[in-house]
């Protein structure tokens, strides 16, 4: 009996080491293998062998990993403070550097995210992180790419979520938005004018060619008008006899053939301080 309790023991033993040594990678991550304290290979994906005591292994995914920045507080070149938050995608491409190079590979990509998305946006006005999001994002990943590639890190992507203003802020925001509201409708109307002032200009082009045309337009007015319901009473009036009273008052504003002036002023040719023919009253003289 004691013989084979002999036997069992080596037994257990063989079997636990193997299942200490034994180790499985799916097929998204990498264990970096050391020896004695010494960096010796990355390996994996699969069924991997390590000796117990000896070899010790970390296990690195290489899946993008999705970070929230918290949100920062960032006064901006024009010295409005706002609240700004942010995404990063980063991932592992050398699970070596991100072992030795780093403590904690992500801890230290958090931090440096937040103290990079404080620095850039820093540097550009409100009116910009509002409307170019697309370039800082760019400006963001490229400096955090460039910073985490001794890490064996790659940043994919960076994006801001929200931008947070105080009420004052948005409220200013909304006048400015209503007043180039208005700028642009008063320039509209303006230009819209111009337009209207060169095509009437070619209309009464069109129509001095030939009267018939403005007696036509005429009747199209006291058309338009009778059918409104107004009260105005409108007699028609041709445009011939416009122009013979025309006519009329270019001859009697005219000198008259017996040398009289017209509107009954005296003419030219009368002596100073003596009566007109006709005049019968007489002259007190000193």
């Amino acid at each position: 009996m004691y013989a084979s309790y002999a036997y069992l023991v080596p037994i257990v033993l063989v079997v636990l080491l193997l299942f200490a040594a034994i180790r499985i990678l799916p097929e998204y991550k990498r264990g970096v293998v050391f020896f004695l304290g010494r960096f010796q290979a990355v390996k994996g994906p699969g069924l991997l062998l390590l000796i117990p005591g000896i070899q010790k292994m970390q296990i690195v995914d290489l899946r993008t990993v999705t970070l929230d920045v918290p949100e920062q507080d960032v006064i901006s070149q024009d010295n409005v403070t706002v609240r700004v938050n942010a995404v990063l995608y980063f991932r592992v491409v050398d699970p070596e550097k991100a072992i030795i190079q780093v403590e904690n590979f992500g801890v230290a990509t958090s931090q440096l995210a937040q103290t990079t998305l404080r620095s850039v946006l820093g540097k550009h006005d409100l009116d910009e992180m509002l409307s170019e999001r697309d370039r800082l994002n760019n400006d963001i990943q490229e400096i955090l790419d460039a910073q985490t590639e001794s890490w064996g890190i790659k940043v994919a992507n960076v994006e801001i979520k929200h931008v947070d203003l105080d009420e004052s802020m948005i409220r200013a925001i909304a006048r400015q938005a209503e007043a180039e509201r208005e700028r642009r409708a008063k320039v509209i109307h303006a230009e819209g004018e111009l337009q209207a002032s060169h095509k009437l200009v070619d209309a009464a082009d069109v129509m001095s060619s030939n009267s018939a045309a403005l007696q036509l337009r005429y009747l199209q007015t006291l058309s338009d008008m009778s059918n409104k319901n107004a009260s105005t009473i409108v007699f028609p009036l041709p445009m011939d006899i416009m122009e013979a009273f025309k006519g009329h008052l270019n001859k009697s504003g005219s000198t008259s053939p017996d040398g009289n002036a017209p509107n009954g002023a005296p003419a030219s040719g009368t002596p100073s301080g003596r009566t007109s023919a006709g005049d019968e009253t007489p002259r007190n003289e000193v």
